[in-house]
């Protein structure tokens, strides 16, 4: 069995890949039961979670039949760790022979989960973006942060990157990050004149009260929300949920674990059946993305488990060609 490092699986994606993969992967389809999410009391401090989310398909990465795969991440989300300067999401990828069940390879499985879902949110931005979207703002300035800008840079011209934290030294730490790989990156400390700005918001917090108001986005902008994967989180008011065509990456996740779509369901706000699309059926081009310069367009993810098993495979393949 490999043990693959974050590392190694810097070295085996590109962002555009790993796009096309994921793209490739919800076209086709693959067994992903709903994830297991289990709250983890604690005798002081935030709970933590744990999240079992576990994957099958008969094929490669590359799109081939073969013996498949059988995959599984374990992740625990523990919101006290950033108080001690440790990443507030941990876990590993194990992936197995499609066949036998064989252990094949553990992978790091934050890194992982950071290349899977910055590029499942750009995925989503290829069908609802504009296509000369050129200022992109990042709401949150933990570990995903860079991943997001570079995965959103790799679907769409961005010039202009601004990162907005609460604890604005973190936003710098990013800006100087992505400054270092070639962006024209700054830490802003107004959320609000940057959002009316933006063309594409991405925001990656576990924020349980709104950070996005709906009435500053300017016609056009496409949001992207990838934290809040609870009910009780939120990062967007229902103001931007009225205004946008909302999509989400699966219907059977988001509305039971997104707070940005379950709390508008429950307050009718949102219909299910405003939700216009998923992935899957955007992969398909079963439904529409984007139909005009000026519509406001929403997309919601909580993360499914067969990106990681596409992002898990791309590694594994691409470690073993280089062997």
């Amino acid at each position: 069995m490999k043990m693959i490092s974050a590392a190694e699986v810097d070295k085996a994606l590109t962002f555009p890949g790993l796009v096309e993969t994921l793209r490739r992967v919800f076209r086709d389809g693959a067994i992903q039961p709903v994830r297991h999410h289990h709250t983890v009391e604690r005798p002081t401090g935030a709970a933590s979670t744990l999240l079992l989310m576990p994957a099958w398909t008969d094929f490669s990465a590359g799109g081939a039949s073969g013996n498949g795969h059988i995959g599984v991440k374990i992740v625990t989300v523990s919101p006290d760790n950033n108080a001690i300067g440790k990443p507030a999401v941990m876990g590993l990828y194990l992936l197995l022979d499609g066949t036998t069940g064989e252990p094949q390879a553990l992978i790091d499985g934050q890194r992982l989960t950071q290349w899977r879902t910055a590029c499942a949110s750009a995925l989503a931005a290829s069908y609802l973006a504009r296509e000369d979207a050129s200022h992109l703002v990042v709401v949150g300035a933990g570990a995903l942060a860079p991943f997001l800008a570079q995965a959103h840079a790799a679907v769409r011209p961005i010039k202009k990157v601004s990162i907005w934290n609460r604890t604005h030294t973190n936003a710098e730490t990013v800006a100087t990050e992505l400054r270092a790989k070639g962006f024209d990156a700054s830490a802003v400390q107004d959320l609000d004149a940057a959002i009316a700005t933006a063309d594409i918001v991405s925001c990656a917090t576990i924020s349980t009260t709104p950070l996005v108001t709906g009435a500053l986005l300017k016609p056009g902008t496409h949001l992207d929300l990838v934290g809040a994967f609870t009910p009780e989180m939120r990062e967007s008011d229902d103001e931007a949920i009225r205004r946008a065509r909302v999509y989400v990456d699966t219907r059977a996740g988001a509305t039971k674990e997104a707070g940005d779509i379950v709390q508008p369901l429950a307050s009718g706000v949102l219909k299910s059946e405003d939700i216009v699309a998923d992935l899957h059926e955007l992969a398909q081009g079963q439904k529409l993305g984007r139909r005009s310069a000026d519509e406001i367009t929403l997309f919601k993810s909580v993360g499914a488990a067969l990106e990681d098993l596409a992002a898990g495979i791309a590694v594994y393949e691409q470690q073993s060609q280089a062997q």
